[in-house]
């Protein structure tokens, strides 16, 4: 898939939607049903763009019911309604989990497998710009259709074991998911299949392709 490179700059999550309108960037499903025991297929998309110093992202979710229990980041964002992205921005192996709930609280971990991950300190953590249209503030569960967006605006930086200053022309490897692991109808939907018998999404090995375009000189 590729990824657009946008001259903007000084964006803010709440405006990021609009910027993304205006550069035609389209929605892509998440939606593969991976483990037949886990049937339930909530409405996400997501989209996704490139600025010279950060990755732009924008998820939309409709589910039976949300949950944002976690509201200091680096907790355990995976168990409330929480969309992800994982990417190994270098050549080493080392991948990144970006995961964040639906008021915006995020986690983020790095290392070569499940096992051993190193969070991400607060002062990185910070660096994610985001916006959430249910707010900022946790709640418990809420049993009732709802739609919720959220937009992350993730500086290079983030990537806190490396010196990543831009992604032009650059192919990584990546996949998006969306998941509630304690909501009453548990789910795990990636956006590249993955094909073993539970739900892992730490399995860079069914991670699906972005090319990150360089700018575009007219």
């Amino acid at each position: 898939m590729k990824v657009k490179k946008i001259s903007a700059a000084n964006i803010e999550p709440r405006d990021l939607s609009k910027l993304l309108d205006k550069e035609k960037i389209d929605f892509q499903l998440i939606q593969c049903v991976n483990w037949e025991e886990y049937p339930y297929k909530p409405r996400v998309s997501f989209r996704i763009a490139h600025t010279k110093d950060s990755v732009l992202l924008h998820f939309k979710v409709t589910e039976a019911s949300v949950r944002a229990r976690y509201g200091q980041d680096n907790g355990a964002v995976w168990t409330d309604s929480c969309v992800e992205f994982f990417a190994i921005p270098a050549g080493d192996g080392i991948y990144y989990n970006i995961e964040c709930n639906c008021i915006g609280t995020i986690l983020i971990g790095a290392g070569a497998t499940r096992e051993g991950r190193e969070h991400a300190p607060e002062d990185v953590t910070a660096l994610v710009k985001r916006w959430s249209s249910l707010g900022d503030e946790p709640f418990e569960e809420r049993v009732a259709d709802t739609d919720w967006e959220v937009a992350l605006i993730v500086p290079y930086a983030v990537f806190f074991k490396h010196q990543i200053t831009s992604l032009d022309g650059k192919e990584i490897k990546a996949n998006f998911y969306k998941c509630g692991d304690e909501l009453q109808t548990p789910h795990f939907l990636s956006w590249n299949p993955i094909k073993i018998e539970k739900p892992d999404f730490h399995r860079p090995d069914f991670f699906g392709t972005l090319e990150f375009e360089p700018e575009q000189n007219i």
